[in-house]
């Protein structure tokens, strides 16, 4: 008997219509004579409603607390959902991540996953039931509950299907696959039937909520074929597996949650481009690129995620008092696919596309599989429109 893990996202378990849809679903695969492991998010916005209710009560929660709170989410889907599936006529039992043996280690808020125990699914595989238990976070060392950071219930079905040799893990949401493009933004992207492991890692780094990006690592790393596909539908969706043997562009992803700071001061050195490098990681502020434009005088461009601005501005008021700063929003386009390094056509194609559109280029970056391009001011979604038609359509 194949053992497969289904993942479902808060969408699809916003109420109790569609709880309805997603016990249906999973029927359908335990009839066909799986084992059934169930991954599910909270429903539809409580997450986001959790943390609104807690910094009513405090501007800055306790991390550790903002855990424990922020589980009980999970725990809500995968009790109601075996509450469901036990009154259809099916045995099954709802586990939260510790008990199903999902231990983490690092940051509370940002935990990855260090091991899993899973005896405790084996067992009530054995007894044939459905295992329902909550995605998105674990324990770690001192029993405390920990999360992995939105988006990580896609890297707990992923790492549990890993651990227990599933055949394959289903992550199941809105949309029914990964597109060439937004859908939303470009009603003529087109729905891809395979993607290779790093061409979907290069596409969720770059922002397009489709998979978690760490459980697309995490796939690559244990062979788990992710099949991405629609609660609501049975369309085919799209299977993320080894490298496909092509040199067509596969995604275009447009970013425009990031923000251009320049950083002025009188001076420059290698040691003051260290300290402001170091202060912003120490301040928990990944950037996505930083230059400096002069030898002489500190003219530095940091590109950062938009939802990283709001603790920038707290080190306005302590580590970079002495600095002229400005910001800008601005966009980012990453076009991906293998072998785009050495395909001129394409790059001629893309620049000349910017080329008609006066666009102000901040950076270009080439790789194998990727051209990652920053524009210094934000752009409209006409110039995805455009790539689009010039490079999938």
């Amino acid at each position: 008997m194949d053992t497969i893990v289904l993942k479902f996202g808060g969408s699809s378990l916003a109420d109790n219509i569609r709880l309805n849809l997603v016990a249906n679903k999973i029927i359908e695969f335990k009839d066909s004579g799986n084992n059934v492991i169930v991954i599910v998010s909270a429903q539809g916005k409580m997450t986001d409603k959790l943390i609104k209710e807690a910094k009513e009560l405090s501007n800055n929660p306790s991390n550790r607390e903002l855990d424990m709170l922020l589980s009980t989410g999970e725990q809500v889907s995968s009790a109601k959902l075996a509450i469901l599936l036990n009154k259809l006529g099916y045995d099954a039992i709802s586990l939260t991540g510790w008990q199903a043996g999902i231990y983490t280690t690092g940051e509370y808020q940002s935990s990855i996953i260090d091991s899993i125990d899973t005896s405790r699914i084996l067992k009530e595989l054995s007894e044939n039931k459905i295992v329902i238990i909550t995605g998105f976070q674990g324990i770690n060392k001192n029993s405390d509950i920990t999360t992995l950071g939105r988006g990580g219930s896609d890297t707990s079905a992923v790492a549990i299907a890993s651990q227990v040799k599933a055949k394959n893990c289903y992550i199941f949401s809105d949309v029914d696959g990964v597109y060439s493009t937004d859908p939303n933004k470009i009603p003529e992207a087109k729905k891809l039937e395979e993607v290779s492991y790093q061409e979907m890692l290069e596409i969720s780094n770059e922002g397009a909520k489709v998979l978690h990006n760490r459980c697309v690592e995490i796939g690559e790393k244990f062979e788990v074929p992710i099949i991405t596909g629609s609660t609501f539908n049975n369309k085919p969706g799209t299977t993320i597996k080894e490298k496909v043997e092509d040199t067509n562009v596969k995604s275009i992803v447009k970013n425009d949650m990031v923000v251009l700071v320049n950083m002025k001061y009188e001076t420059y050195s290698l040691e003051l481009f260290n300290k402001i490098y170091l202060s912003l990681i120490k301040n928990g502020i990944i950037p996505i690129k930083v230059i400096n434009h002069s030898l002489y005088s500190l003219n530095m461009d940091i590109l950062i995620e938009i939802n990283a601005l709001s603790k920038f501005q707290i080190m306005l008021e302590n580590d970079f008092k002495l600095y002229s700063i400005k910001f800008s929003n601005t966009s980012k386009i990453a076009i991906v696919g293998y072998g785009l390094m050495n395909n001129k056509e394409i790059l001629n194609k893309i620049l000349q596309i910017f080329s008609n559109n006066n666009l102000d280029i901040f950076s270009i970056d080439i790789s194998e599989i990727k051209i990652n391009v920053v524009f210094k001011e934000k752009i409209p979604d006409t110039i995805l429109e455009q790539l689009h038609a010039v490079l999938i359509s």
